[in-house]
């Protein structure tokens, strides 16, 4: 007989029985960015979560994870278990659920249930009725497989009050709220003393009789900065003025502690969470006119072609001599008001016109300077939702660079850019605004469309993906006026890397800039104040000091850290845009627009309507009952029976068939025998 073969289906290696492979552990923070989407940060690097890979975990949370190799692609982290919590309340919306109570929370981030027990009273105590949002304390986590408990902290307030859609942003980026007592009662104690300051520090020049004035949006509430110009016998002579906060917000002061966690103000839709207490960012640091306000002040000469020759910084005390606006100061260089007209005392009113308008010159030379050696300017515009008094959207303001803005832009970079080589120079800690030069492969993915569009083939594409300034500057160039540079603009301005703050100067690609900065808005960003902080410790030989020492040991983390809240802060603006954009058209559904194809995925078309700027999404199955192929190096959709091709810097009239305000969204499907309306929404 045969030996008989033995069965193997079940069989085990010698030493390996009921052994499995043990996963293999990180410990990170786990940073949520949407629902759904998330990442872990550990020291082994950086990995994007799987699909329900969060599970229990919350934004923030101290966790483990294990990693998972995904052909083709990158390690996928999901979470195994939750090592410390970092959200211990949260704002939510109360619900009735007898006997139960529940809390939604608004952090769209946060996907999971909590209840408040029976025998709880907090909502009868606090007069918590159905729909108030609340603010709830987490006494149990939610796990795997069973919802959490919270009790009630406090009742904020009821739907009607307050504006959930946005409150719902601001939760879900988790932007800061009230100030703590301790850097509020600091604000409060501080008083403008320009006489003391002068007497006292004798670097601090007094220069309140010299020509200033600010100019900002109508709106704005806080003024940072002021300037003057004159001409001089070999050219011309600038003066910036910024307001001095590290005087009055001296390191690791509540205030400044505060400022470093907030990073810098959030502008809203229908907001400001400032960076500042508003004692100090609408009062005692606010350059209004008429008062004495003590300033950081840089003042430059420069030649006739608009070169700077030298810059000298130094404190000042200053009176401003005006609070203008863009509108006011357009109208002035375009002869629509005269100088008498101003919004200023009459004697000082020809000396801030002729300012004016040498800023204005110094603007147009500074701009073909800063072509010269390379800088590249995107012609942008912003759409900004105007609120009436209760919030409601009232039309669309869409703003584009001025004669009035870019003085003021110039005047600020020429500032930034002096102080920035003063401090590299010196090569002194501090936090520099660095611009990299765009990946060769980013710039790649814009050389099928844009020769699509005649604006890059043979040598010129080769340079635009080496990242030659001068080659995008000549396509950015070739494209303005015609059909194609919303695209192109919108196509390299994508590819560009991100501003970044650093401890280090490491140049700027965009400005072309050898060494750059931010200093001139130190109320509403705090690297400007660390700026500040450093340049004035060079001036008065401190540059040495214990408090420049522990400034340095904690500046790479602090640039970190304001780059990740600049971040936060434009998203969070972005979203409440968006929000009450779709609030605006949910009134305008049925009607039709003319716009612009600004984007094209596999799903559908994204369309930029013309007026408003307001941005929606065409769904695929919105363009036709066929298969559409898409083409991702040329942008488009292509319909498999019909030949018809829709790509990006297309022009397209779109109907609005719905909106979807809580997710900023608006639904678009070609308008079909519509004429292309002009938007009423923008009016």
């Amino acid at each position: 007989m045969g030996r008989k073969r033995p069965h193997r289906g079940n069989r085990r290696r010698p030493g390996r029985e009921g052994k499995r492979k043990a996963h293999v552990l990180l410990t990170g923070t786990l940073r949520v960015m949407r629902p759904g989407v998330a990442e872990v940060q550990t020291s082994e690097g950086t990995f994007p979560v799987a699909r329900g890979g969060i599970r229990e975990g919350m934004s923030g949370d101290e966790v483990q994870v294990s990693l998972q190799d995904v052909r083709g692609r990158e390690k996928l982290a999901r979470v195994q278990n939750v090592v410390s919590r970092a959200t211990t309340t949260f704002l939510g919306v109360y619900r009735r659920l007898d006997p139960l109570g529940a809390v939604v929370p608004l952090d769209a981030r946060i996907k999971r249930d909590f209840f408040v027990i029976p025998e709880d009273p907090c909502a009868a105590r606090l007069g918590v009725g159905e729909g108030d949002v609340v603010s709830a304390r987490i006494t149990e986590y939610p796990g795997r497989h069973s919802a959490g408990v919270v009790t009630i902290d406090r009742r904020v307030g009821s739907s009607a009050e307050l504006d959930l859609n946005v409150e719902s942003v601001i939760a879900s980026y988790d932007l800061p709220g009230e100030f703590p007592s301790a850097a509020l009662a600091q604000a409060d104690a501080i008083a403008v003393d320009a006489a003391a300051a002068l007497a006292s520090d004798p670097l601090r020049r007094d220069m309140r009789k010299s020509c200033v004035f600010t100019i900002d949006p109508t709106d704005a509430r806080d003024f940072d900065d002021a300037v003057g110009a004159r001409r001089t016998d070999d050219g011309f002579e600038v003066e910036v003025h910024i307001a001095d906060v590290t005087h009055y917000m001296p390191w690791n002061s509540p205030v400044d502690n505060e400022a470093k966690r907030r990073g810098c103000s959030v502008y809203l839709v229908d907001r400001v969470l400032p960076m500042l207490p508003e004692r100090l960012c609408n009062d005692v640091c606010s350059l209004r006119p008429g008062v004495d306000r003590l300033c950081m002040s840089v003042v430059m000469r420069l030649d006739r072609r608009g070169n700077v020759t030298d810059a000298q910084a130094f404190p000042t005390a200053i009176r401003s001599a005006a609070r203008l606006d863009y509108d006011t100061v357009d109208a002035l260089l375009e002869g629509r008001v005269s100088a008498a007209e101003l919004p200023c005392a009459p004697d000082a009113a020809p000396q801030v016109a002729d300012a004016i308008a040498v800023l204005d010159h110094v603007a147009a030379l500074r701009i073909a300077r800063r072509a010269e050696r390379g800088a590249i300017d995107f012609d942008t515009r912003e759409a900004k939702v105007r609120l009436d008094e209760k919030g409601v959207p009232a039309g669309v303001t869409v703003r584009r660079k001025t004669r009035a803005t870019s003085l003021v832009e110039e005047a600020m970079l020429i500032a930034n850019e002096s102080v920035a080589r003063m401090l590299a120079d010196a090569e002194a800690p501090a936090a520099y605004r660095v611009h990299e030069r765009p990946s060769p492969e980013e710039l790649a993915q814009t050389i099928p469309v844009l020769a699509e569009l005649g604006l890059a083939k043979g040598e010129l594409a080769d340079r635009v993906v080496a990242g030659d300034p001068f080659a995008i500057q000549q396509v950015l160039a070739a494209a303005r006026g015609t059909a194609g540079e919303a695209l192109a603009t919108t196509l390299l301005l994508r590819a560009q890397k991100r501003a970044v703050y650093l401890p280090q100067n490491e140049g700027h690609y965009a400005l072309g800039a050898k060494a750059y900065c931010h200093f001139t808005s130190p109320i509403r960003r705090y690297p400007d104040d660390i700026v500040h902080r450093a340049l004035r410790a060079q001036l008065e030989g401190r540059a040495q000091s214990r408090e420049q020492k522990d400034v340095a040991r904690g500046l790479a983390q602090l640039c970190r850290t304001c780059s990740d809240r600049e971040r936060i802060a434009d998203g969070a603006a972005r979203d409440t845009q968006k929000v009450k954009m779709a609030e605006l058209f949910s009134s305008h559904v049925g009607e039709s627009f003319s716009g612009v194809v600004v984007g094209v995925e596999r799903y559908g078309l994204f369309v930029e309507l013309d007026d408003t700027c307001a941005e929606g999404l065409v769904p695929v199955g919105a363009l036709g009952d066929e298969w559409f192929a898409y083409d991702e190096k040329r942008l488009s959709l292509t319909g498999e029976s019909s030949g018809r091709a829709w790509r990006c810097g297309q022009r397209v009239a779109v109907t609005v068939t719905g909106t979807n305000p809580a997710r900023g969204q608006i639904d678009f499907a070609p308008a079909q025998g519509a004429s292309r309306a002009t938007s009423h929404a923008s009016k």
